[in-house]
């Protein structure tokens, strides 16, 4: 599934939150006239990067159960309700479900995280 196939997905350069907001790991809801939307921000090293916060296994958000999501080595984000893991810096399965994370692109432009058009 991509992320332009949920209802709620918001249109290009929606605001997202201002990037000196985001420390490592955020999971929000970005509100736009399409409703709202579940969204898992991560920043990398070099990057940031964004996944619909929904574990293709149960589309249920991977903080459902509780806030941490992050592997003891910081190299996968975990799903609170049944432990599937994905790689951080793509969403692909790593364990627990055969499917990744919907990316979602990203954009920044004066200090603000937004929706991409692509």
């Amino acid at each position: 599934m991509s992320w332009r196939d949920y209802a709620s997905a918001p249109p290009a350069g929606t605001d997202i939150c201002a990037e000196a907001d985001l420390d490592r790991i955020r999971c929000l809801t970005v509100e736009s006239d399409n409703g709202h939307f579940p969204l898992l921000l991560v920043r990398l090293t070099e990057e940031i990067r964004a996944y619909v916060n929904a574990c293709p296994h149960h589309y249920l958000p991977l903080d459902h159960l509780g806030d941490s999501i992050l592997s003891a080595d910081g190299r996968r984000l975990m799903c609170s309700v049944h432990g599937a893991t994905f790689d951080i810096a793509s969403g692909a399965a790593v364990q627990g479900t055969d499917c990744g994370l919907d990316p979602v692109p990203l954009m920044i432009s004066n200090g603000m995280i937004r929706i991409a058009g692509a």
